[in-house]
């Protein structure tokens, strides 16, 4: 990818340096999918916060030490200015420069597909953590890989993801990474249109191979709208030669039975939730060929 031209997204929230370490194990393809919070908080548990907050404070004002109790030793308490510190040393770096500017990229297209459709196009944040770090959905960490949570509208992802695709699964390559991060985005925008609504309201009453097959169906339309984005990139003069065939070798790399076969050395249809290799490349390719929204009708007729 030639990405010189390209702006910076502000949409960034870099947090390395100011969480937790990394957590092993997992699998760093994010099986875990789109993350959808299902329930509430019931008022005994937030009275054992408030009550947990209080000592706290009786504590701090007593001159103890309270950091451990925030979380154990590895919990990184931050001093007045130490996030701007970090944020600012962060933001230089190869990496986040990379991932800010296809996050710009995605924005600007996006942007004009809802324009062209009448609709305004509310951006997503972008969370670059290390290890582990808070979301409305629950804790982000390396085992769960990226994700989008469309409780408070971010996408997370580790910085280590992408060196885990080059040596582990054999994605490699800057266009494969970016298709990881539009994957995430087209989450956000089935999330504006109400499509992770509905699916959230529909799993409630569909045993788990139903909700399964569905959520490979919401995931496969994910990948053809970042099919679409990559067309988008081309259009712009953005692509280079080989890159189209690094986002499709990612998006066999990273189908349900490529990963299972690698783990277990058999598949099990009925727990995939993202969809084969073969979906998952016939997918990003149709919106990659289409450039249009309509052609991501993953939930009519077969996949």
């Amino acid at each position: 990818m030639d990405l010189k031209g390209s702006r910076e997204s502000e949409n960034v929230e870099d947090v390395r340096g100011m969480g937790r370490g990394p957590t092993p194990g997992g699998d760093p393809f994010g099986r875990r999918g789109v993350n959808i919070p299902i329930g509430n908080m019931r008022g005994g548990s937030i009275g054992s916060v408030v009550l947990i907050i209080v000592v706290i404070l009786v504590l701090q004002f007593m001159g103890v030490d309270v950091s451990s109790l925030l979380g154990g030793s590895d919990t990184t308490v931050s001093r007045p200015g130490d996030s701007q510190t970090v944020q600012t040393q962060n933001a230089n770096d190869e990496s986040s420069v990379f991932i800010r500017k296809v996050l710009g990229e995605t924005e600007d297209a996006w942007n004009g597909i809802f324009a062209a459709a009448g609709e305004r196009y509310v951006e997503p944040k972008l969370v670059l953590f290390e290890g582990q770090f808070p979301s409305a959905c629950g804790t982000a960490s390396a085992a769960t890989g990226p994700f989008y949570c469309p409780a408070d509208q971010k996408v997370y992802l580790d910085t280590a993801f992408f060196e885990e695709m080059r040596s582990r699964f054999q994605a490699s390559g800057d266009f494969a990474q970016a298709y990881v991060i539009a994957h995430e985005v087209g989450h956000h925008v089935q999330n504006l249109t109400g499509v992770l609504p509905r699916f959230n309201r529909q799993r409630q009453s569909m045993s788990e191979a139903e909700a399964n097959a569905m959520s490979v169906r919401v995931e496969l339309q994910a990948d053809c709208y970042a099919g679409i984005w990559g067309r988008y990139t081309d259009q712009k003069g953005i692509l280079e030669r080989g890159d189209l065939e690094e986002a499709l070798n990612a998006a066999h790399q990273i189908g349900d039975d490529a990963l299972q076969k690698r783990s277990q050395g058999y598949v099990v249809p009925d727990s995939f939730t993202h969809g084969t290799s073969e979906q998952r490349a016939k997918w990003f390719r149709r919106g990659f060929e289409t450039g249009k929204v309509s052609a991501c009708d993953t939930f009519s007729g077969p996949i």
